[in-house]
């Protein structure tokens, strides 16, 4: 079996492009993976077209860790979204050719059933009014999903510090969501990145009395040993990773200490063969899995395959409930979570296909988003020159 042709789609929504890329073969198979970015699409989309006549076209799909070494050291400058993101759809595309070809799902290629049922947690759900009576009325939609845990950046477009009436608010609207949903449901706190050391320790410490899940980077990923210093100071687990590319970008949080949960993005790490390998890498340290999705419903379908078989994996990410509907009608066999989690899918490959038709009614949109403008939580990005 040969690689033919590597062609792309692309999905627009209210605040970002999904790009999906389908991998052809010489077979009919084709595999589908998600390289979806944020504010580069454009930069995804021309690395693509000068890269697979380089690294893929008439190379065997099966041939993972080829492809994937071939990939990242071919072209001599390493790492950035848009190469990352190309490699990882890459990536799992040809896991799911694999799959297809061999009448299996992906779990069983990369070691099995570990679990019978896959926690899933909700995010991208707090688009209304940031107000403590609002965002805690709107949770409300997420437990009527049947979700059990959620997550939420509380801190508006807050960066380094925050003056004291938003410092009060953000710990308003969490004490909200505490009262609301009660003991029994996991909150996840995402700070973004957004804080000075000193300020991620006032804010873990005011949190503390929630019973928060994690403080998810609660300082720059540029100096990630920081989240240590906040970890020696607070009980809240710490957690991040999701913007590193490769193991090689974890080793320093390992060996510091930083964390107690990563989160990969299978979207960004590179696919299934590195996200593997980086899961390995955390267990040696006794630190959990909780991949980053904050994308569409096949990078969901990806990682779910990944958390069925990974032994120290903690809980996935979702947005899919609380996007645009013809979002999910694009991605026909994508999973649903029922009662906060997913089932073991039973499909060969991802068991998830393309609807071209809803492509092509939501084409490409020229957007930009940032998390640092006022109101970035409504998820309604801006039209590029606006």
């Amino acid at each position: 079996m040969k690689i033919t042709d590597v062609k792309a789609y692309v999905l627009g929504t209210r605040w970002r492009n999904l790009i999906v890329l389908k991998v052809e073969t010489d077979e009919g198979i084709y595999g589908l993976g998600e390289a979806t970015t944020v504010n580069r699409d454009k930069a995804v989309l021309g690395y693509l077209e000068e890269m697979k006549h380089r690294h893929l076209i008439g190379r065997d799909p099966f041939d993972v860790e080829a492809i994937w070494r071939r990939i990242y050291t071919g072209d001599f400058i390493r790492g950035g979204w848009d190469a990352a993101s190309v490699q990882s759809a890459v990536d799992v595309a040809c896991y799911d050719i694999m799959g297809k070809a061999l009448g299996v799902p992906v779990w069983k290629l990369i070691g099995g059933r570990f679990r019978d049922r896959v926690p899933v947690y909700a995010n991208g759900w707090y688009t209304v009014e940031r107000t403590p009576e609002a965002v805690a009325g709107r949770v409300e939609a997420v437990l009527e999903k049947g979700y059990r845990a959620f997550k939420i950046d509380p801190f508006g477009h807050g960066e380094g510090e925050l003056s004291k009436d938003e410092f009060r608010k953000s710990i308003q609207i969490l004490e909200a969501l505490r009262e609301r949903v009660g003991p029994g449901v996991e909150i996840f706190v995402e700070g973004h990145a957004r804080f000075t050391v000193n300020t991620a320790v006032r804010l873990a410490k005011a949190m503390e009395p929630l019973d928060i899940g994690w403080f998810e980077e609660p300082c720059t990923w540029d100096y990630a040993v920081g989240w240590g210093e906040v970890r020696a100071r607070t009980t809240i687990p710490i957690a991040g990773g999701e913007h590193f590319f490769q193991r090689y970008m974890y080793r320093e949080v390992f060996e510091t200490r930083s964390v107690d949960i990563i989160q990969p993005d299978m979207n960004f790490i590179g696919g299934f063969t590195e996200m593997r390998k980086v899961a390995a890498m955390a267990d040696t340290y006794t630190v959990l899995v909780a991949p980053h999705n904050s994308q569409g419903p096949l990078n969901t379908a990806a990682t779910l395959h990944f958390a069925v078989s990974c032994p120290n994996f903690k809980i996935q990410e979702c947005f899919d409930d609380f996007f645009e509907p013809h979002v999910r009608e694009a991605f026909p066999g994508a999973p649903r979570q029922v009662g906060g989690c997913f089932e073991v899918p039973t499909a060969p490959g991802l068991g998830v296909e393309l609807n071209e038709e809803v492509f092509e009614k939501h084409p490409y949109r020229p957007l930009y988003f940032s998390l640092f403008e006022e109101d970035w939580e409504r998820r309604e990005a801006r039209r590029l020159g606006e």
